[in-house]
């Protein structure tokens, strides 16, 4: 590997003696493709620069939430003017209400909303709401989805669980999953199959109406369709992990795309617009069990944080102007067409899975519809694809089960980088593939 990345080895072994694996979530190891990982110093529009001085055009956008771009000029004023008012209050702030405002006008499913502090609270509060409301107990996840790492939700959860090979994690009793039950991503025979057998039982369905733990992954026509009408005809919820999707793929996200309305929504990453948040809402008659109005207990310290709700709100503000989203997908699928096409040209075993701004590139032989699909794809061959972009001055996400993102600071100039890029890499991965 000819990149110098002196200062951040040196840093790796620092917080190795300091930190779990040195890092403070697993993915971002680079264990998944046999590096070491870049340590950043800062970032600007569509690029991030590591602390050798290194200059990546980044397509991780912090796993999702910064669409604008990295320290947009409006979500930096605006966080400035936040915290010199102060940096939290534990009380209510008019902010709040801003944002929740925004979030009830773009989800028409979603009357009442309630700020977390993260997607794994927020995806914990609705299964625990959708029990409460149901009275049952029973929750159906699918295979390589990723709700957070809640004990009852690390179950063939996707993202760095299926990155490291782990179906569950030590430390997890047993009876913790004993209430999670599995189904097959889209497959809706397997969710039949499920209520046929555990009928009035079932508090919710629980899912990313877009997978993007185990890489993208698009649903068929009529899988969501069918979901919500299972769950209708058994009284079960419906509850969308819209974390990744919401406000990603549009102001209403995944349930505005296919036009599904959920009973329960939940959301995180750009509702934050890069810093730390997360929110679940639904009807009325169901959000009015969460305390204080009703007896479901869910709290936060920092729920509703003042700062992270003037980012939130400067990004959707931006997002609400005319065009913005048909400009990014446009400058997306202007990408993964030339993607495509280079593949094509030097008939590497690959496929791209794609929808709006987001899309993940599969080593893999055949179309990949679902989680034993996903797991199909050649790792070691992603592993010599992210090291070749990476050297290149191309930062794409460090695992094959993993989304990239376009955001709007991707200017033409940095899509012709990149096309440019990944048409010298695959061609170097094609030749080594012949001898």
């Amino acid at each position: 590997m000819s990149l110098k990345i002196t200062r951040s080895k040196r840093l790796y072994k620092v917080a190795e003696g300091l930190m779990p694996g040195g890092v403070n979530s697993p993915v971002r190891s680079f264990r998944a493709v046999d590096g070491t990982p870049i340590f950043i110093s800062k970032a600007k529009g569509a690029y991030i620069f590591d602390e050798d001085g290194n200059k990546y055009i980044d397509y991780i956008s912090s796993w999702g939430p910064l669409i604008l771009g990295h320290a947009h000029p409006d979500v930096v004023k605006m966080v400035k003017m936040a915290a010199e008012r102060g940096t939290s209050y534990g009380a209510p702030c008019q902010k709040e209400i801003e944002l929740s405002s925004l979030i009830v006008k773009s989800f028409p499913s979603v009357e009442l909303v309630r700020m977390t502090n993260s997607g794994t609270e927020a995806t914990m509060s609705a299964v625990r709401l959708a029990r409460a409301y149901t009275g049952r107990d029973f929750i159906v996840k699918f295979e390589g989805c990723y709700h957070g790492h809640s004990d009852y939700l690390l179950v063939k959860a996707g993202s760095g669980a299926t990155t490291f090979g782990i179906p569950s994690s030590p430390g997890v009793p047993k009876g913790f999953t004993d209430y999670t039950l599995l189904a097959r991503y889209n497959d809706a025979k397997s969710v039949e199959q499920i209520f046929r057998n555990y009928k009035d039982r079932i508090a919710g369905v629980l899912i990313e109406p877009v997978a993007a733990n185990m890489g993208v992954v698009v649903p068929k026509e009529g899988f969501l369709n069918g979901l919500r009408r299972i769950t209708q005809d058994y009284g079960s919820l419906l509850i969308f992990d819209e974390v990744i999707t919401g406000f990603r793929l549009g102001n209403g996200g995944a349930q505005e795309t296919y036009g599904i309305r959920p009973d329960i929504t939940c959301l995180g990453k750009i509702i934050g617009g890069g810093l730390p948040v997360g929110a679940y809402g639904g009807r009325k008659d169901i959000m009015n069990l969460v305390a204080p109005v009703g007896p479901v207990y869910q709290a936060g310290t920092l729920s509703g944080n003042p700062i992270a709700m003037a980012a939130g709100i400067a990004t959707l503000r931006k997002l609400s102007e005319r065009g913005v989203y048909n400009k990014l997908n446009e400058r997306t699928s202007q990408l993964v067409g030339a993607l495509r096409e280079i593949i094509n040209k030097y008939s590497i075993r690959a496929r791209i899975n794609s929808i709006g701004s987001m899309f993940t590139i599969f080593f893999s032989d055949g179309d990949v519809f679902d989680y034993a699909s996903a797991l199909k794809s050649n790792t070691n061959m992603y592993s010599r694809f992210f090291k070749g972009m990476l050297e290149a001055g191309i930062m794409f996400p460090p695992s094959q089960f993993e989304a990239a993102f376009v955001s709007l600071s991707h200017s033409a100039r940095e899509l012709h980088r990149t096309i440019d890029a990944f048409q010298s890499v695959i061609k170097k991965i094609r030749k080594q593939e012949e001898f």
